[in-house]
């Protein structure tokens, strides 16, 4: 009886599947917001400003502003764009550390997030990374310090997109810096419809209804002029570490492939792999990473350049 259930179960989230892919076009499929505000990052003992930004289309978007530590002199600007899941809240393991180390940081909730109001889809989303830009633009506290983007995940590929399209925008950072980011869309969809055995013969059909024209692998190849680093775990298994590899092979130079280990977008929680970006910031041009893990060589160069 419980196995009928459960067969049931899988039955009925899979119709659910469909139906959303049918009305939705299978963007809103991307985001799995959490609403409200869990805690706050004064839990971390961090100081922190709480921020209302607003998009174009007048959508309220709440924001974090995590200074420099006190007495530690500003070495840059980190925009931090989070994955698909929770909100900033929950997301704020891949930033804390970086105020301690002279980066401030600024944190958006993407439109459907925490206390960020709408819905999110694409391409909606893009006008709250746009707001974001704005305001580093004006805000006092941001000028005349390098300007440095953090994206995991979803906030990675939708970087990745964003930046491609507006080259006057990518001009305005010194580095990149990339987390588990899903290659295609696409091909996460079929990946993950792999992993059932219910859905499993209809995988290939199923993920053709993916829009994937915004997924990064389409927009990577104009991140040009800027330094990226790529970080991927070999053991992620919501994101395979081939997405990381084929992101790194056909971007421009200069880049860097870190591979790490640990599950998907827990980059940070290994002081190693703190240092490894700290190591890059200081020189991004010239950095080609750290080689514990080794790194996928391009045409006889793993450095990338």
């Amino acid at each position: 009886m419980k196995r009928t259930t459960r067969i049931f179960s899988e039955a009925a989230r899979l119709a659910v599947l469909l139906a959303l892919l049918g009305l939705a076009g299978c963007s809103q499929l991307l985001f799995y917001p959490e609403r409200g505000q869990p805690f706050t990052p004064d839990r971390a003992h961090l100081q922190y400003r709480d921020l209302t930004l607003l998009a174009k289309d007048g959508t309220h978007l709440n924001a974090w502003w995590l200074p420099a530590k006190a007495g530690v002199a500003v070495k840059g600007t980190v925009l931090f764009l989070h994955g698909n899941g929770g909100n900033m809240a929950t997301q704020l393991g891949g930033s804390w550390w970086l105020p301690e180390q002279g980066y401030q940081v600024l944190m958006i909730d993407y439109r459907g997030y925490g206390l960020s109001t709408g819905r999110p889809k694409l391409p909606d989303v893009y006008e709250d990374i746009e707001a974001a830009l704005d305001w580093l633009d004006q805000a006092p506290e941001a000028q005349g310090a390098p300007r440095i983007l953090l994206g995991q995940s979803l906030g990675g590929a939708m970087a990745i997109h964003y930046l491609g399209e507006h080259p006057e925008r990518l001009r305005t950072f010194k580095a990149l810096v990339f987390d588990g980011v899903p290659a295609s869309y696409r091909d996460i969809g079929q990946y993950a419809l792999s992993e059932s055995w219910l859905t499993w013969p209809l995988q290939v059909p199923l993920s053709w209804l993916v829009p994937d024209g915004d997924s990064a692998i389409r927009s990577v190849t104009r991140l040009k002029g800027v330094p990226q680093l790529y970080f991927h775990s070999i053991d992620d298994t919501i994101i395979p570490v081939r997405n990381g590899i084929a992101l790194y092979q056909i971007a421009p130079p200069p880049r860097v492939l870190q591979l790490t280990r640990g599950p998907h977008v827990q980059t940070f929680a290994d002081p190693t792999w703190r240092t490894v970006m700290l190591s890059f910031l200081d020189d991004p041009h010239r950095f080609s990473g750290l080689r514990r893990l080794a790194q996928i060589p391009d045409d006889g160069d793993a450095s990338g350049r």
